[in-house]
């Protein structure tokens, strides 16, 4: 039977994306005579179906190894709490039935939602009103449960620790210690594993609340032994003991999540009271989210894309496709979004940081 499958990535971008939508267009066109519709900015997009345009062959042909996402992104369209301003007072409203009624009135018989947590709950409460919806788990963090590997984080991965490696050249020519602030609110994954492959000797993660006399201490010590610079990954969800997040805005009537920013500074300046060393800062920011996808992320993203078009032709709603061990599975989206996935800060990863002599803040 032909069926229409609608597609939307919503949420940060990240490398990927485009492999997903490409998996997506060409397996249900090749395989089952499918119809696709691309629908842009997220969720917004299903509020203003002019947004919302058919995907051909030739629509995904040489996107793979591209960037971001053909379809846009947004954070901020959540359809269940949408920003409605009257009078210059802004307020928020429900417009999910809204999106209901434009998924029927644009015919669209499944729809696939790639994007991180906030995106599949959103995709999870439009199952629950009677969406047929299919999740793909993405997110640079790594930190949704239910899959061992989000597409996207091993490029970013790629990209730390391609930073890392130049900071070690300048840091060990100017005897300085050299921090790398990356990404990672909730989540260390990316400071953890690129610290590991990237040589630092001091890591930092939202998991573990750090000491600043300890890191001092440890610079110390290097320093006594001849290391004459030390290098610092810090997550930006980071912070210290006893202390909070350091954030850039705060959460408001408009931003409804806090932006972090400025971890990186915050501890340059008070390591800098203790030591008698130069301490530079580079944030790696979104350069984490650009660039195109590594081979790992543009196989595992097709893998995604897939893998969706076969739970639309078997009727496994309600449900995100996952990576458990070499397998792709599916999953109940409640699953996936009922808690985030963390480091454990007695787990084995991080007690491999330790083992080779990298300072975690404690």
């Amino acid at each position: 039977m032909s069926k229409t499958i609608g597609i939307l990535t919503g949420g940060g971008d990240c490398p990927g994306l485009n492999a997903v939508i490409r998996g997506v267009v060409k397996s249900a066109i090749i395989r089952h005579g499918w119809r696709v519709i691309g629908i842009e900015d997220g969720f917004e997009g299903l509020l203003n179906p002019t947004l919302c345009k058919p995907l051909t062959l030739e629509s995904v042909r040489g996107i793979l190894p591209r960037g971001g996402t053909i379809l846009g992104t947004t954070n901020r369209g959540n359809p269940f709490s949408y920003p409605v301003e009257r009078d210059g007072v802004l307020s928020h409203a429900d417009r999910s039935g809204t999106v209901v009624e434009n998924i029927r009135a644009l015919g669209i018989d499944a729809l696939v939602a790639v994007g991180g947590e906030g995106s599949l709950k959103i995709a999870l409460e439009l199952f629950k009103k009677g969406v047929p919806v299919v999740g793909v788990p993405k997110t640079i963090d790594n930190d949704l449960r239910e899959t061992d590997v989000t597409f996207g984080y091993n490029t970013a991965l790629e990209t730390a620790t391609d930073a890392l490696d130049k900071l070690h050249t300048t840091a060990e020519s100017h005897h300085r210690v050299m921090i790398l602030e990356v990404m990672g609110r909730y989540a260390g994954w990316i400071a953890l594993e690129s610290g590991i492959a990237g040589g630092a000797d001091v890591i930092l993660i939202p998991e573990i609340p750090f000491h600043i006399d300890r890191i001092c201490a440890a610079v110390t010590r290097r320093s006594a032994r001849g290391s004459r610079f030390s290098i610092i990954v810090v997550a930006e969800g980071a912070y210290p003991a006893g202390g909070d997040r350091v954030v850039a805005h705060k959460a408001d009537e408009r931003q409804a999540i806090e932006r972090l920013g400025g971890i990186g500074q915050f501890v340059a300046q008070h390591i800098q009271k203790c030591l008698e060393m130069d301490v530079r800062v580079t944030v790696l920011g979104h350069l984490q989210r650009g660039g195109s996808p590594t081979t790992f992320d543009r196989a595992l993203g097709s893998r995604f894309g897939t893998k969706a078009v076969q739970m639309v032709a078997t009727g496994e709603f309600g449900r995100m496709a996952c990576l458990k061990g070499r397998t792709i599975i599916s999953v109940p989206l409640e699953d996936a979004t009922r808690e985030l996935k963390l480091v454990d800060p007695q787990g084995e990863i991080v007690r491999t940081a330790e083992d080779i002599g990298i300072m975690l803040g404690r």
